[in-house]
Parts: C-alpha cells; structure tokens; sequence
C-alpha cells in the first residue's frame, strides 16, 4: 500500500512505536526532570527533546549522515562531545544521589538546591538530543525503507514519516512527565527510594555515554 509516497505505512507506525519505547537519555532525562521538579518542567525538557529531534529530522532530510559518513573526523568530535555530555550528567545524578541518603540533612532543609544537570531543563534536553550523530544515521537508514522513491514530491512522504513519530515521542513523553510527578510525591517521603532511582538512572547515562564513546559509522 502505497499512502502519499510512505510504501507500508502500518510496518511503519509500528516500527516507530517500538522506537519511541527504548529506553533512551531523552526519556529518562525528562523522567528524572518531571520527578524532581514537577510537571511544569518535565514539559520543559520534553519540548527541548521536541526541538532536538526536528533539528536531527531536518538534517538528516539534507544529507547529515552523509556528511558524518565522509568526514571520519567531524563524526569523531561530535560523538566524543555527546558522550562527555552524557557522562557528565550521570555523574551529577550520582552525585545527587549521595547527597539524598543524608535524610537527615534533606530534612533540614526546606528547599534542597536543585542538581545541577536538572536546571535549565529546555536547554539541556535539547543538548542531550543533539549530541548523537548514531541518531541521525539511525533515522536516515530507517526512513528511507518506508519513502517510494519514485514519488514526485519526496518531502511530503517524509513529513508523514516525521509527523507520526513526532506524535509518538509527545505521548510517551506526556506520560513520564505525569509519571514523574506521581513518583516525585512517594520519593518526598522516602530518600532512600528517591536516592535509588538516581543512581541508576545516572548510571544509566554513564553506559549511554560509554556506548557512544564506541560507537562506529557501520
């Protein structure tokens, strides 16, 4: 079934679904924004995520991977880049998580300072999101399995391609947010839980930072 120049539009819809449910350090670095700082800012990040992946869209639409693929160097720098900066933020979420099991001290103080990494949450979100060339050489061979070569207007199958996913990457996102707020009130009450989570999602962010740090064009 051809729908617009998109060749198998249901192989699609739920190939993207699969995607957009990885575990990823989009998802979990909006999870862990919404639960400590609460919906508002959950969303925040999320509409960084948004922007990062229409900007990795729009470049792999005029040749991004290709470019990565013929410049070895210009692939290194910005995959090493991407890994510091995931590491990075696992390492503040650690160390977040350190300063959680002094109960004691939480409870001393009314308002906790904000970890780091979890401030300016838009800016950071759309950080995370960019810094992975893999994404865009994943988007590129994806997309162009479902696009009819043939079709007079190749820019129209494209957005239907981007639009779906875009979709799916808002919903999913939505409901960690909404999750996220849930978990933030059962964690106010329970440091060593909330100290957990941290730890495991900044060393979550470690493994995605080391999994760049060796990834390859092939």
């Amino acid at each position: 079934m051809n729908f617009y120049g998109v060749t198998d539009l249901w192989t699609y819809v739920i190939g993207a679904l699969g995607i957009i449910l990885l575990p990823g350090p989009n998802s979990l670095y909006v999870l862990s924004v919404a639960t400590v700082r609460g919906v508002r800012a959950g969303y925040q990040g999320a509409f960084g995520v948004f922007l990062g992946d229409t900007i990795l869209l729009l470049c792999t639409a005029m040749g991004a991977a290709s470019l990565l693929r013929s410049n070895p160097a210009l692939f290194m720098v910005v995959k090493y880049f991407g890994a510091a900066y995931l590491a990075w933020v696992g390492l503040n979420l650690l160390r977040a998580a350190l300063r959680k099991k002094d109960g004691a001290a939480q409870e001393a103080a009314p308002n906790p300072q904000t970890p780091r990494n979890l401030q300016r949450p838009f800016q950071r979100a759309l950080v995370i999101s960019l810094m992975n060339p893999k994404a865009i050489l994943f988007l590129l061979s994806f997309f162009v399995q479902f696009i009819d070569p043939s079709y007079p207007t190749p820019a129209i199958p494209f957005l239907i391609l981007s639009t779906i996913i875009m979709v799916f990457s808002a919903v999913y996102l939505s409901v960690l947010i909404l999750m996220g707020a849930r978990l933030a009130q059962a964690f106010r009450s329970r440091k060593r839980l909330s100290a957990i989570l941290s730890s495991a999602v900044g060393s979550l962010f470690l493994l995605f930072g080391t999994k760049l740090a060796t990834a390859s064009l092939n």
